[in-house]
């Protein structure tokens, strides 16, 4: 152990951590959504946040931009970014909400059994990764640096950078925006409804096919920027990025309450600290099973996560 590593750099680590945290909060945010209306773990969330990566990707190649051009002026960088954000938004959406219709529909429609979905759900994931890593042929795709990391501010001694302000800024207030959504919109209601009791819902005139596509199309937004986050700092992607990142963005909403919107952010934020204390205390190779003991640790003593509440039963 390195705890003279760990104490020298801890706000360092804190600061790198919450930043990798952001990133999962906003992934998390699809699996928790998913799961508090349907009871369902959506493991192909993963490759819709995938699939967003290379939507950011794709839209700046379309504008002629590499991994060589020069980095854009402040403005239009900002614009790149914009630009960059509705295209990882909107194919990660388009992907979630055609999943919906075309993977979990049907089998809702027969009243298929849970282990049906979650062979679906597994199945699906394998077949977006593949087709993608086929028209990819595997290779990793290097993206655009827009934004050079300076640092911000410095407080004694840890370095706050551009880069991670802006991750973490942009993860709070698209997840204030949500809650929002949820509790306090009429078709928050109707998702808030459909979560508490299906059957009444309906009976009240609530759409229940259109709140469940409603609840995957918020999923993929979030994925999304997240998406559009992680080329940022990243710098890069490929067909098989949305499995690690996939897996612990799904701890990260186990370890907040799994169904709990405000729950996925504070899980995001906590296990992408323990993975940055971790690192300096055993190393970067330990970062996943530092994370993974705690989570296992936290939820022996709490298995409905630190908030445990359901969608169904949130208020604002």
């Amino acid at each position: 152990m390195h705890f003279d590593q760990l104490f020298s750099n801890f706000g360092d680590l804190t600061v790198q951590g919450l930043a990798q945290g952001a990133i999962y909060a906003l992934f998390a945010l699809g699996y928790t959504m998913v799961y508090g209306v349907l009871r369902l773990i959506n493991f192909a969330h993963s490759e819709v946040f995938m699939v967003g990566t290379f939507g950011a990707y794709l839209s700046w190649t379309w504008l002629g931009l590499d991994q060589n051009s020069p980095t854009p002026a402040l403005g239009t960088a900002l614009l790149y970014l914009l630009v960059g954000l509705v295209a990882a938004c909107a194919f990660s959406a388009v992907t979630a909400v055609a999943l919906e219709f075309v993977a979990y529909r049907p089998l809702r429609k027969r009243n298929a059994p849970v282990l049906t979905f979650l062979i679906t759900a597994i199945g699906a994931s394998v077949v977006i990764s593949e087709f993608v890593g086929v028209q990819t042929r595997r290779a990793p795709r290097a993206v655009p640096t827009l934004v050079h990391s300076k640092d911000l501010v410095n407080i004694a001694g840890t370095s706050i950078t551009n880069i991670q302000v802006s991750i973490i800024a942009l993860a709070i207030v698209l997840m204030i925006a949500l809650d929002m959504f949820i509790n306090r919109t009429r078709l928050g209601r109707g998702v808030r409804a459909i979560a508490q009791d299906p059957n009444t819902a309906a009976l009240m005139g609530v759409n229940k096919d259109r709140v469940i596509s409603l609840v995957f199309l918020l999923g993929g937004l979030m994925a999304g920027a997240a998406a559009l986050m992680y080329d940022v700092k990243i710098t890069g992607t490929n067909n098989s990025v949305g499995f690690d990142l996939g897996i612990k963005a799904f701890a990260a909403a186990v370890l907040g309450g799994i169904g709990n919107l405000r729950g996925s952010l504070l899980g995001g934020l906590l296990l992408g600290m323990l993975e940055g204390w971790g690192s300096g205390l055993f190393g970067q190779q330990w970062v996943g099973v530092v994370a993974f003991v705690v989570l296992i640790v936290i939820l022996l003593f709490r298995p409905t996560g630190l908030l445990g509440e359901s969608l169904g039963r949130a208020r604002a």
